[in-house]
């Protein structure tokens, strides 16, 4: 009986691999001659992957971000009057700090802002904040170290 066409293309499409499926026997003394039968690779790849954890360990562990070595969170914040807003933060700074502190309408528009400076130290500073419009929020933008340029 006659094979049908999709019958051929099975078969055609199985022989080529068939064909050029080597024996293992024949690969493996050819890599070996090339690459050499110890381990080489694996042990450059084990020192490469150590190199590149303690690299990124030692960077992690030096990162002290972006805002520098004054930290800050805001406590609570409430609205006194539509031309004022209060807010309660703690700064933490080892030479003092500058704080700026925003706020902010529910459009997220600022209506008033004003600079604050702490001593060096961990402190609970208490402000105000004059507004030309009723503020909804308070945030503390920024704290710098005093006489920082960045």
């Amino acid at each position: 009986m006659p094979s049908t066409p999709e019958e051929d293309a099975v078969k055609s499409a199985d022989e080529p691999a068939a064909a050029a499926a080597v024996p293992d026997e024949e690969i493996a003394p050819a890599l070996r001659r090339h690459h050499g039968n110890g381990p080489v690779f694996f042990v450059i790849g084990a020192i490469f992957a150590v190199l590149c954890a303690i690299g990124w360990g030692y960077s992690v562990m030096s990162y002290t971000g972006l805002g520098g070595g004054v930290y800050h969170q805001v406590i609570t914040s409430s609205v006194k009057s539509p031309g004022e807003v209060a807010v309660s933060y703690e700064v933490n700074s080892r030479d003092g700090a500058v704080c700026l502190i925003r706020a902010l309408d529910e459009r997220f528009v600022e209506v008033g802002q004003r600079s604050v400076t702490t001593e060096p130290g961990n402190h609970m500073v208490s402000t105000t904040v004059e507004t030309v419009r009723q503020a909804s929020t308070v945030e503390v933008a920024s704290c710098r170290e005093q006489g920082s340029q960045d």
